[in-house]
């Protein structure tokens, strides 16, 4: 990470702007997915119980779809809750359902009020009934918003997800109604829960944490990565600022060559 993209402090504590903003370049990425990382290790650290670290994570998550509206992100894609976190003792597992679903109920008139239009992606079938019904409910009542697009992987896990795809490939080819030779990159894709979603163009993590941890495998393959040294609970829009600038001065060419710049002037 450039010293630039960092939050530099005062001695007195007080929090410096980073020196690069999102103004200082037009290029805005179109997708933008972020994995709020090593929230468990943060709120021990701060004293917080689980349940309060799950509501912290609940209004992080506000605050980044806030702040994406106010930067023109038209998609953003968050790992709010992976497989993972259901290995959490039972009690744990319970209050975090019974936030989750005041939160949903809650949130929704504050997501039509600002035009967000909810996705939910990762394995429902595995939920407690009246929790999927709440997570359908937000994306049928939210359709039909024209905004920002807010991707929420919840009970996500993308070896999952990509397994499922392969699946509904072999049934199809069993079937007969799909070739094995039209089996391609596309094909996959349309079966993911992401289907229809352009590909991440940048993915952001917090806390320092350089990996995926089974987030969009798939969809990553060519997206842009910054790793914020920040904790995720400090996580606001002058770090998603900082992200972006970095982004819009990278020279993305998806594994091809580019010409240098004088030789394309002379061709022309």
């Amino acid at each position: 990470m450039r010293r630039d993209l960092v939050h530099e402090r005062t001695a007195e504590g007080d929090i410096l702007e980073p020196r690069l903003t999102a103004s200082e370049t037009s290029t805005v990425p179109r997708h933008v997915a972020l994995i709020l990382d090593d929230a468990a290790q943060c709120a021990a650290a701060r004293g917080l119980t689980q349940f309060e670290e799950c509501r912290c994570g609940l209004e992080v998550l506000r605050r980044a779809a806030l702040a994406a509206i106010e930067l023109n992100i038209p998609i953003l894609t968050v790992c709010f809750c992976s497989i993972a976190n259901w290995s959490r003792p039972p009690k744990e597992a319970r209050n975090l359902l019974g936030l989750l679903k005041r939160s949903i109920k809650n949130d929704l008139v504050e997501l039509q009020a600002n035009n967000i239009r909810v996705r939910v992606v990762g394995a429902r079938a595995d939920l407690a009934s009246d929790l999927a019904a709440l997570l359908y409910e937000v994306e049928h009542v939210t359709a039909a918003n024209t905004g920002l697009t807010l991707v929420v992987a919840f009970n996500y896990g993308a070896r999952r997800e990509i397994a499922s795809a392969m699946r509904a490939l072999a049934r199809e080819v069993a079937a007969g109604r799909l070739e094995l030779d039209e089996i391609n990159a596309d094909a996959i894709s349309a079966r993911l829960g992401t289907a229809g979603i352009p590909d991440p163009d940048l993915v952001l993590r917090t806390s320092g944490g350089q990996r995926l941890s089974d987030f969009l495998l798939w969809q990553a393959a060519y997206a842009e990565f910054v790793f914020l040294p920040i904790d995720w609970q400090d996580f606001d829009k002058a770090a998603f600022e900082a992200a972006i600038a970095d982004y819009g001065r990278r020279d993305r060419r998806f594994g091809r060559i580019r010409e240098p710049k004088h030789a394309a002037e002379m061709a022309s």
